[in-house]
């Protein structure tokens, strides 16, 4: 198990179509030392019960049974571990991304359950913060929302209200140049472009000390703990090492995953989109696609998302989508 290694999404979908593959894959991944623990209660003292591929805790507790799924994102689904981990392959090698219909389709399950299985495997692509980033170090910031020519006439009256990003969500960047196709990137959801948000995040994820390339935005003005340097685009987009080109990259990928494949998304839910496109580039190079798909895996412990909770209106701006 341990040298484990598949190619294609055919394979996947051969192997994974036993359900002891995906339980003694899974439990692998989630007890890589052997020892299977109760998730209710931490014991170790547990008995596998052969007939119904799961386990039950010696200690006499409520839930003292559980299943591989327990405690991950697949905990309470009905659907299985073989249609759930072709969904994993596919939304996390996919470049563009894979709409909600594609797996719909492809695996045979409603569209709405398409849909809470992918929001909830973006889960498993969410990226710990880690060190703070640092050498040379790209900043910049874009407006993710549709462009007023392709809207009716009437919702774009209603839609937009001013000019600029005003009627736009602000999305962030910092990029740590690393060679070669080994650049990373972090980026977030922002309030505002305003100074106090975007220098905040700097300092927070950036070392001191770094080399800070922007472009002319005033916002970046009085990074003095930075080598901070600008390339005015009014000018030049480039002046030897000062350019934010390997953001405007990543800006491409994510817009063209977001206007070709999903079409529209609700500014509540777009940090979830972030968190893939970002795991993908963050891992595009040096991983082939079992790597990349087993590193995923090894983020579904511990994280889980109600339906209730993915499509509650608890906030103004998940009333509106962003249309593309």
């Amino acid at each position: 198990m341990e040298n484990l290694q598949i190619s294609t999404l055919q394979e996947a979908i051969v192997y994974f179509s036993s359900a002891q593959n995906c339980l003694e894959y899974l439990a692998q991944k989630r007890w890589p030392d052997g020892v299977v623990k109760c998730p209710t209660c931490g014991s170790s003292s547990v008995s596998f019960l052969a007939k119904h591929l799961r386990w039950q805790c010696a200690s006499h507790h409520p839930r003292r049974q559980f299943s591989i799924k327990v405690g991950t994102i697949f905990e309470d689904s009905p659907i299985g571990l073989d249609k759930w981990l072709a969904a994993m392959w596919l939304i996390t090698n996919a470049k563009n991304g894979i709409s909600s219909y594609e797996i719909h389709r492809g695996l045979g399950v409603s569209q709405k359950t398409a849909w809470f299985m992918l929001h909830r495997i973006r889960l498993s692509h969410q990226e710990k913060a880690g060190n703070k980033l640092s050498g040379q170090i790209e900043s910049d910031e874009t407006f993710i929302g549709g462009k007023a020519r392709n809207m009716h006439k009437d919702f774009r009256a209603r839609k937009i209200t001013g000019t600029g990003g005003k009627d736009k969500t602000a999305v962030m960047g910092i990029l740590e140049r690393g060679g070669k196709g080994n650049s990373r990137v972090r980026v977030k959801v922002v309030p505002t472009t305003r100074k106090k948000a975007l220098q905040a995040e700097l300092r927070e994820h950036v070392l001191a000390g770094s080399a800070i390339f922007t472009d002319a935005l005033k916002s970046y003005e009085g990074l003095t703990e930075f080598q901070h340097e600008v390339v005015d685009h009014a000018v030049e987009y480039v002046r030897g090492d000062v350019h934010t080109n390997g953001l405007e990259n990543f800006w491409s990928l994510l817009k063209r995953s977001l206007k070709g494949t999903y079409v529209s998304v609700e500014p509540f839910h777009l940090f979830r989109y972030l968190d893939e496109q970002m795991f993908r580039y963050n891992n595009r190079r040096e991983m082939n696609d079992w790597d990349r798909f087993d590193l995923a895996v090894s983020g579904i412990v511990g994280k889980r998302i109600m339906y209730q909770e993915l499509t509650g209106k608890t906030q103004e701006s998940a009333t509106e989508t962003i249309p593309f």
